[in-house]
């Protein structure tokens, strides 16, 4: 009783092993459990123009980090015919640089970066106080007018936040008194504006450029933004508005007080945006996004594709395995062996069901003739089977001959029916003709297309056909079902009409 329970116990815990291993893949690498599921994917172009004065020229363009709030790269990329391009990374902040020796006239230049949206907290960085030193040199009257815009806000303020909320609804009012309208004088923009007077304070804060993502939008321009220390976060702060917060559609494209974008070589230099939204298989993304991880080093997705397409069959053995014990263990049905089931479903796997039947009825039929013959010849055992396997081969290549002519392809793709496995069986099978006769030559025989037409079904099922290629793990479930089926000993269905008048005993 204690093996048995043991044993039990050791099913469960392979069985729980395979179902965890999935289920944490799925969560580190995103590969999806159901075929079919799909990502939406932000591709955005930054286009870049200049005209070069005819010397060299170094063009560089910020780009947003791998992972900023609510969006992650996964995939970039640059279009510059004759230019050098390399991306430097310092200090966090990733630029895009892009050289030539010697270029002339109106330049155009193209990066171009695939997003997706992520679960990460859509929110700035949790980082030290370290603004940007804004030492402003107002002149008396911007001093005396900066003390009293910042006298009021302060009055109906608590925090910084509220403080700089209080601020952007002082420079915003209609009713806008004197003091605004002086500092406004010198045509800063609000955003820089907004720096100052809280740099002021004591406040420190950083500038940013966001992108605003609208599906099929074209050139489109970086809004500024700010971000300041509440002595424990950054909060992204809209200058025009005062909403806090990140936006859901809103790309952190740049920070920081360095310039956007630089061109040495050039003038007249501008950047804009294109962007549109798309639909990308969910596991192709996770493809991409993990190819470094330990699931993808351990899967079959690293191998080259040849390889792969084989293991998509071998990782469906086991299924047919599993319904091959359950018609033979639970149900009770003959076949003609174990693994021929199996041989016979994956065969109907490349040449569909009904010309799959076909082809090897058709074999198995003309083999069973032709071992009948050669049984009147007394040939030794070795020597009969070698002679089958020829005759068989001769056979398939014949169909495979008069099926290109008539325009079917299915006698080449019988080819996939192990030659061995196949004389073998018409060999058992004419040997069971002669012991037990036609009866039981036709129960398992048919017995074993039963078995392969319901392995088949269920292989070519689309969710199984995904869960086993990129969940193989998944097989430990399936080999503990098998182990507990091989355990049982009660009736096979098949039985119970057999026994029924012993249990009326």
């Amino acid at each position: 009783m204690n093996q048995k329970r043991t044993f039990f116990t050791v099913l469960v815990l392979m069985a729980l092993i395979g179902i965890l291993t999935a289920v944490l893949r799925h969560t580190i690498s995103g590969t999806p459990f159901f075929p079919g599921q799909s990502t939406s994917v932000w591709l955005v172009e930054a286009r870049v123009d200049f005209e070069a004065t005819g010397g060299p020229v170094t063009a560089s363009l910020s780009l947003p980090g791998l992972k900023t709030p609510g969006f992650a790269l996964y995939e970039e990329q640059a279009a510059s015919p004759g230019y050098g391009f390399s991306i430097l990374e310092e200090n966090d902040n990733r630029r895009a640089e892009w050289t030539k020796r010697e270029a002339t006239g109106e330049q155009s230049l193209y990066y171009s970066a695939h997003l997706v949206e992520s679960d990460q907290d859509n929110s700035s960085d949790v980082g030290k106080p370290a603004g940007e030193n804004r030492n402003v040199a107002w002149e008396a009257a911007q001093e005396l007018a900066a003390k009293e815009v910042l006298d009021r806000a302060r009055e109906t303020s608590s925090s910084p936040q509220s403080l700089t909320r209080e601020l952007i609804k002082l420079l915003n009012s209609p009713a806008s008194n004197q003091n605004t309208a002086l500092l406004r004088s010198d045509n800063v923009d609000q955003a820089e504006l907004v720096m100052n007077l809280l740099g002021r304070e004591g406040i420190a804060t950083r500038s940013v450029m966001g992108l605003y993502l609208e599906d099929a939008r074209r050139r489109q321009t970086l809004t500024p933004m700010i971000e300041i220390h509440t002595g424990r976060e950054w909060l992204l702060v809209n200058p025009q508005t005062g909403e806090v917060g990140i936006p859901a559609n809103l790309l952190l494209w740049h920070r920081g007080g360095v310039s956007v974008l630089d061109v040495s070589g050039g003038g007249k230099s501008q950047v804009a945006f294109s962007m549109i939204k798309q639909t990308v298989p969910a596991a192709q993304l996770a493809k991409a996004q993990n190819s470094g991880s330990i699931f993808s080093r351990l899967g079959v997705h690293g191998l080259p594709i040849e390889e792969q397409s084989m293991f998509k069959f071998l990782l469906l053995l086991p299924l047919g395995a599993a319904v091959v014990v359950f018609m033979r263990v639970m149900i009770g049905l003959k076949t003609s062996g174990t693994f021929m089931p199996i041989l016979i479903a994956l065969a109907f796997l490349q040449t569909s069901l009904v010309p799959g039947l076909i082809s090897f009825i058709s074999v198995v039929a003309m083999g069973l003739a032709l071992r009948s013959y050669l049984s009147r010849l007394n040939l030794l055992l070795v020597a009969r089977i070698a002679t089958l396997i020829v005759l068989v081969i001769f056979i398939i290549s014949a169909l495979s001959i008069i099926g290109y002519h008539l325009g079917y392809s299915t006698g080449m793709t019988i080819t996939f029916f192990p030659m061995i496995i196949i004389a073998w069986t018409i060999e058992r099978m004419s040997i069971l003709w002669e012991e037990e006769g036609s009866q039981e030559v036709l129960i398992q025989g048919g017995g074993s297309l039963v078995v392969a037409v319901l392995a088949y079904l269920i292989m070519q099922t689309q969710l199984l056909n995904h869960l086993t290629f990129n969940f193989p793990e998944l097989n430990l479930v399936l080999l503990a079902l098998i182990l507990a089926m091989g355990q049982y000993t009660g009736y096979k269905l098949t039985e119970l009409r057999r026994f029924r008048a012993m249990d009326e005993l």
